[in-house]
């Protein structure tokens, strides 16, 4: 019943993109994509009566502010999220394929490999793979169970690794080689991301000296001038 009105309420396009985003957090419960879709519908008229209210233009500025509000709410509330869970999974790969590819040079299997590694390592990336695990257990197939763990990873560099595995066991190539090759291309990541941010040290220094001194130099050069002017 609820999926039916939902249906009726809001187009294909707009479920799917924000099932799309869902998926990106980690959520794939179509309940949260509608409970979504029903706070940002529900705000926006709540917002809109507020400004006709409160506004003496409310009739000109409501429309727009709402329809600015309903287009960009996904954008500043779910595409900030995912950037801060692509960073946060990003940070966790390098160790987490790492003991997987410690895991297959000791003879394990792809599954077991992925299985060991997922149950010793406890982070959110390792969770994802659990899931692809039991998505396996009940009855998709590997490769299916890569291409919806890949729906819900929002890194590129992470997909392009869940790529190579897939290939890998579609046609039997050496995942090790591969795994090696990302390991050694997540490092490099890793060291030009730790130079940027050493790079902007010098202009946030900058920054903060401007906001602190400026105002204690000019305190100091007007000082005795206001001191005359009042005395």
């Amino acid at each position: 019943m609820k999926e039916k009105i939902s249906n009726k309420i809001y187009s294909k396009y707009s479920r799917e993109l924000i099932r799309k985003k869902m998926l990106l957090l980690g959520i794939d419960e179509y309940d949260k994509t509608i409970n979504f879709l029903n706070l940002r519908l529900i705000t926006s008229i709540i917002i809109f009566f507020m400004i006709i209210y409160l506004v003496d233009w409310g009739y000109v500025l409501g429309p727009i502010t709402v329809l600015l509000y309903y287009f960009f709410l996904p954008k500043i509330v779910l595409d900030n999220k995912i950037i801060e869970r692509r960073h946060k999974l990003e940070y966790e790969a390098l160790y987490f394929f790492e003991i997987l590819s410690l895991s297959l040079e000791s003879g394990n299997n792809l599954y077991n490999a992925i299985k060991v590694t997922s149950d010793n390592i406890d982070s959110e990336l390792s969770m994802e793979f659990r899931k692809m695990l039991e998505d396996i257990k009940y009855g998709k197939s590997f490769d299916e169970s890569l291409l919806s763990l890949k729906e819900r990873i929002p890194s590129d560099t992470i997909n392009n690794i869940i790529l190579n595995i897939r290939e890998s066991n579609l046609f039997g190539n050496n995942i090790l080689d591969t795994l090696v090759n990302q390991l050694d291309y997540l490092r490099e990541v890793k060291v030009l991301e730790a130079k940027a941010q050493i790079s902007k040290i010098p202009l946030k220094i900058s920054v903060v000296s401007v906001i602190l001194f400026i105002p204690i130099i000019l305190l100091l050069i007007l000082g005795p001038v206001l001191i005359n002017y009042l005395s």
